[in-house]
C-alpha cells in the first residue's frame, strides 16, 4: 500500500525514545504500561522471543530461535510431548553477527507426523549451563494423499501507524488462526511496516483513543541494520505471535513495507524522514535482517553469501507452494504502458524458474504465491503503478507482458491446479480469470484469493483491470482508507486441500471467526 502514516516530530520522538523500554522486552505490558523491562544479562542465557519453525517438508524443518547473549543453540525433537526419546542436534553459536538469532536444520523427520521439539540455549563455554528450554510443535507433510493438507494465510502486519495494542489483546487474529491448527501459514508479505513509525496514541474518528506498544526502533523509520532488527523483532512482543509460532510453521515471502513502501531496486527517493536516500542500501540491511528472523530455507546460510526469497516448498503429493519475489528483481515503477519489458515485476531469471519449476511439479495443486495482486490496480502516486495492472483494460503492456507469458506457458504446457494467492490490498476478495472476458485470451481460466492485513489498517477495494478478465466474485472492504484494527475487521483466508476427492477449497475469514466466502475447486483441471 502507498498510504503511510506521517512520522513523529523530532521533539515527540525523544518523547518517546525516554519513555519506552529497549524492543527486548517481551511481555505484553498492562493497560496504562509502556512496555515490559529490558532483559538483564545476568544469569544463563534466555531464548525469551519464542521458536519458529519453517519450510516445513515431509521430511525436514528449520527451527529458529534467538537468544539474549551469546549462546549455543541445542535442538531436541521427539515423537511425543513427554521428551522420554529423543535425538539431540547441536545448532550453531548465536552471536551479535546474527544478533544473536540462529535456525537448525531438521532432517530425517518422519512423513505426516507431529514433531515435538524443544531448544536449549548453552553458555558457548559451558555446555552444561544451559537456560530454560522453549517448546515447539509441528507438523511434517503427508508422505501420501489420504491425510489431506490445511493451511491458512494472509499479510500486512503492524501497519499504518496500528501496532501491538494492549488494550484489545495484541495481534488477536494470531490466536484464531491458532485454535484452526493448520498444516502451516503463507505469509504473503509485508511482514513488517520498517517505513512505518509507531506513536503511542492515536484518537480514532469515533473518540476512542487506540494505544500502541511502541519501542526506540519503531518510532522512527529503518535505516540502519540494527533499525531493521528492530522492527522484525517487535512482532515478537505480541504473546499470540509467540504462541502461534510455537505451534504453526511458516512459509514467509517479503514485499515492500520490509524496506520502505513502493521500493524498486536502483531508487534513489527523496524522503525528509531519511538520511540513507538509496534503496539498494536499504534494501540490503532489510535483507539480512530478514534472514536472521525467519527461518527461510533459502537464506538459512546466506551469511555474508547469496541467497533469495523466491522458492519451492513441496508439502506432500497434494500442494507445491512457489513462493514469488515480486520486489526485488522488478523494474522501476512506471506508467507501466511499455509495449516491450523482459524485466517486469519478476525478472527474467525468476520468471524462467518458475515456469520450469511449474512444469517438473507433480503435485495435485500448486498455490502460487504471489507477494501483489494481478488484476487489482494498485497506483504509485498519480502517475506510476506499483502491481502489474495499470487500469489499462487492452493487451498486455509493461508488466502485464510478463504475466501474459506465463499465463500463455501454462495453458500449453497443460499445467492443472494452479491457484494464486495475495495480500497486499489490505482487504478480502476473490477475483475469477477467464479469457472470454479479457483483452488477453491464451490462458486457461484461474482464481486469485486476496486476504489481509492481519495487523494493520483497512482499505477500500481497488479497480480492477481487464487486461486477463477479472471477475470480482466476492469482496469484502472498508469504505474509507486506513480503518484501525478497531472499527473493522482483520482478515485471514484458509485452503483444505481433502484427501480423499483432492478437492480444494478456498474460505476467505474475518476476524471473530466467521466465513466470509467458500468455494471449492476441481483437481486435474487445466483452468476452472
Amino acid at each position: 500500500m502507498s498510504q503511510n502514516p506521517p512520522s513523529p516530530s523530532p521533539a515527540r520522538r525523544s518523547l518517546l525514545r525516554g519513555t519506552v523500554a529497549a524492543s527486548a522486552a517481551l511481555a505484553l505490558p498492562a493497560a496504562g504500561a509502556a512496555a515490559a523491562p529490558a532483559f538483564a544479562l545476568s544469569g544463563r542465557p534466555r531464548a525469551g522471543w519464542g521458536v519458529q519453525t519453517g519450510d516445513v517438508t515431509a521430511s525436514s524443518a528449520l527451527v529458529w530461535v534467538r537468544s539474549d547473549r551469546p549462546a549455543r543453540m541445542i535442538v531436541e525433537t521427539s515423537a511425543t510431548g513427554s521428551f522420554r526419546r529423543t535425538r539431540r542436534r547441536r545448532g550453531p553459536l548465536l552471536g551479535r553477527g546474527t544478533d544473536f538469532t540462529g535456525t537448525t536444520q531438521l532432517r530425517g523427520l518422519p512423513a505426516g507426523e507431529q514433531v515435538h521439539y524443544r531448544v536449549t540455549l548453552a553458555d558457548p563455554d559451558d555446555d552444561r549451563r544451559t537456560g530454560e528450554p522453549v517448546y515447539g510443535t509441528f507438523r511434517t507433510a503427508p508422505a501420501n494423499r489420504r491425510q489431506g493438507v490445511r493451511f491458512l494465510w494472509s499479510g500486512d502486519i503492524a501497519g499504518q501507524g496500528w501496532g501491538i495494542n494492549p488494550d484489545i489483546g495484541g495481534y488477536r487474529a494470531y490466536e484464531e488462526m491458532r485454535r484452526l491448527d493448520p498444516d502451516f501459514f503463507l505469509c504473503s508479505g509485508d511482514t513488517v511496516y520498517a517505513d512505518g513509525p509507531l506513536v503511542p496514541s492515536v484518537t480514532l474518528p469515533d473518540g476512542r483513543v487506540w494505544r500502541n506498544l511502541v519501542t526506540e526502533e519503531k518510532s522512527k523509520v529503518a535505516e540502519t541494520l540494527d533499525e531493521y532488527r528492530g522492527n522484525f523483532r517487535y512482532n515478537l512482543l505480541d504473546e499470540n505471535v509467540r504462541r502461534f509460532n510455537a505451534r504453526v510453521p511458516t512459509i514467509v515471502q517479503w514485499d515492500d513495507h520490509e524496506v520502505r513502501n513502493n521500493w524498486y531496486p536502483g531508487q534513489i527517493f527523496d524522503d525528509a524522514r531519511y538520511t540513507e536516500k538509496d534503496v539498494d542500501v536499504l534494501a540490503r540491511r532489510s535483507m539480512q535482517a530478514f534472514s536472521e528472523y525467519f527461518p527461510v530455507s533459502t537464506l538459512s546460510a546466506r551469511r555474508g553469501g547469496e541467497g533469495r526469497i523466491h522458492r519451492v516448498v513441496h508439502h506432500g503429493p497434494l500442494l507445491d507452494v512457489f513462493v514469488l519475489d515480486m520486489r526485488t528483481y522488478r523494474g522501476a515503477n512506471s506508467p507501466n504502458r511499455q509495449a516491450d519489458d523482459a524485466q517486469g515485476i519478476l525478472g527474467a531469471e525468476q520468471l524462467a524458474w518458475l515456469k520450469r519449476e511449474l512444469a517438473h511439479s507433480r503435485a495435485v495443486w500448486k498455490v502460487i504465491a504471489a507477494d501483489m495482486p494481478i488484476g487489482l490496480v494498485v497506483p504509485d502516486g498519480s502517475a506510476n503503478f506499483e502491481a502489474v495492472a495499470q487500469g489499462d483494460p487492452g493487451v498486455p503492456l509493461g508488466r502485464e507482458l510478463q504475466i501474459a507469458d506465463l499465463l500463455r506457458y501454462i495453458k500449453h504446457r497443460r499445467i492443472t491446479g494452479t491457484v494464486w494467492l495475495t495480500a497486499d490490498v489490505h482487504y478480502t476478495s476473490a477475483q475469477h480469470y477467464a479469457p472470454e472476458r479479457a483483452a488477453f485470451k491464451d490462458f486457461a481460466p484461474f482464481w486469485e484469493f486476496v486476504s489481509g492485513p492481519l495487523a494493520a489498517g483497512g482499505f477500500p477495494a481497488n479497480a480492477l483491470d481487464g487486461t486477463f478478465g477479472p471477475d470480482r466474485v466476492f469482496v469484502k472492504a472498508p469504505q474509507r482508507a486506513n480503518v484501525s484494527p478497531m472499527e473493522s475487521s482483520q482478515y485471514f483466508g484458509e485452503v483444505d486441500i481433502d484427501g480423499g476427492s483432492g478437492e480444494l477449497t478456498v474460505r476467505l475469514r474475518a476476524e471473530g471467526g466467521t466465513v466470509l466466502f467458500s468455494r471449492t475447486l476441481q483437481p486435474g483441471r487445466v483452468g476452472q
